[in-house]
C-alpha cells in the first residue's frame, strides 16, 4: 500500500517556468491531480558566531540565504493538513512548511479557513557558501511557535505580492532567524483543477496598496462628475433665464407698449 501511495504521488519543481529567477514555483499531485501548489520568493537572514580580529571575543555575522532554484522537494496533502518540504545544497539546507485547515463558528455561521501553521528550517553553519568562519560549525535548526500565518478562507488561494517577514528561533542560542517572503500565490487544498488556482485572497497589504491606487482614480471620477453635473445644471439655467420675458428697467423705453 504504501508503494502503491509512493507511485500515485508526484512533485514537481517548475521554478524555470517563471521569469523571475528569485522565484520557485512547486506542484504536489496525487492521484494525477494536483492537490498543493506554491509559488514564491524566499530568503532566510541567519545570525552566526565569528571570532573577533583578537580571538577571544566573539562577533554576529549574518548570512543571507536564498531559496535555489534546483530545490529537491517532498509534499503530502490531506484533508485537513498538508506539508511541503525542500532541500538544496546537498540538504545542508531544508525548509518545511506545514498547512491546517479548521472550522470555526462566525456570526454568518460555520465557516472554514486555511493557514500556514508551522515552519522549520535547518541550516548548516559548516557550508561555506553562505557562512564563513562559523564558530563551532554545525547544524541548527530554526521553527515558528504557534504559527497562524497566510490566513485564507477555504477553498480559496492566498496571494501576496508584497515581502512579508516571518520569525523563527533557532536550536543555536536562541538566535532569531528572519524568513522573507514575497510574491506568493499559494493553495494546500481544495484545488479546483489540475495547475489551476482558485480564485485569490489578497493580503491585507496588498489589499491596502491597492485602494491607494485605486482612490486617486475614483476622486477624479467623482470630481469630474461633479464638475458635468454643475456645468449642466448652469446650461439648463441659463436657457430658463434666456427665455424668459425681459421687463426693461429704464421707463423711456415703454413708450412703443400699449
Amino acid at each position: 500500500a504504501a508503494a502503491r501511495l509512493a507511485a500515485e504521488q508526484e512533485v514537481e519543481n517548475l521554478s524555470g517556468l517563471s521569469p523571475n529567477p528569485e522565484k520557485d514555483i512547486f506542484v504536489v499531485r496525487e492521484n494525477r491531480t494536483t492537490c498543493l501548489m506554491a509559488e514564491f520568493a524566499a530568503k532566510f537572514i541567519v545570525p552566526y558566531d565569528v571570532w573577533a580580529s583578537n580571538y577571544v571575543d566573539l562577533i554576529t555575522e549574518q548570512a543571507d540565504i536564498p531559496l535555489s532554484r534546483g530545490a529537491e522537494m517532498k509534499g503530502k496533502c490531506g484533508t485537513n493538513e498538508s506539508e511541503l518540504e525542500l532541500s538544496w545544497l546537498d540538504q545542508a539546507y531544508t525548509l518545511k512548511l506545514s498547512f491546517l485547515k479548521e472550522g470555526h463558528n462566525t456570526s454568518r455561521g460555520p465557516e472554514a479557513s486555511w493557514k500556514l501553521s508551522r515552519i522549520q528550517f535547518t541550516y548548516d553553519t559548516s557550508e561555506r557558501t553562505y557562512f564563513k568562519d562559523a564558530v563551532s560549525p554545525g547544524k541548527h535548526t530554526a521553527s515558528s511557535h504557534r504559527l497562524s500565518a497566510l490566513l485564507t478562507p477555504a477553498g480559496r488561494s492566498y496571494e501576496c505580492q508584497a515581502q512579508q517577514t516571518i520569525s523563527l528561533v533557532s536550536s543555536d542560542h536562541q538566535k532569531s532567524v528572519q524568513l522573507l517572503l514575497s510574491e506568493v500565490r499559494l493553495q494546500p487544498f481544495d484545488i479546483p483543477a489540475d495547475f489551476v488556482f482558485s480564485e485569490e485572497h489578497k493580503c491585507p497589504v496588498d489589499q491596502r496598496e491597492q485602494l491607494e491606487e485605486t482612490l486617486p482614480l475614483i476622486l477624479g471620477l467623482i470630481l469630474g462628475l461633479v464638475i458635468v453635473i454643475t456645468l449642466g445644471i448652469y446650461h439648463i439655467h441659463h436657457k430658463l433665464t434666456a427665455s424668459q420675458v425681459q421687463i426693461p428697467r429704464d421707463r423711456s423705453q415703454y413708450k412703443h407698449m400699449g
